[in-house]
């Protein structure tokens, strides 16, 4: 993969920080840490996407199933006990 070199200004105690992850043996310069950060974002970025398209096929499906005959604090009762055994 083609690299491009790029100059970012950062205040002290991000380069502090930078600095320590360095000192941590986990990364061998500034630039691997910056783009383990970037990645990072990336996926957490994907990964919000996807959670979002799974919310609105959710709602659309909760729109779709039309109105319930359960009452609300059977409704949470069962929200509660779908929850608890990791189905929600």
């Amino acid at each position: 993969m083609t690299m491009v070199k790029k100059s970012i200004s950062v205040t002290e105690q991000q380069n502090d920080w930078i600095k320590a992850q360095i000192a941590t043996g986990h990364f061998g310069n500034e630039s691997e840490v910056l783009r383990d950060l970037i990645r990072e974002r990336q996926l957490r970025q994907e990964e919000n996407t996807a959670k979002i398209e799974a919310l609105r096929m959710a709602l659309i499906a909760g729109e779709q199933s039309g109105i319930s005959d359960l009452t609300m604090e059977q409704i949470w009762a069962q929200a509660r006990a779908q929850s608890k055994s990791g189905n929600a």
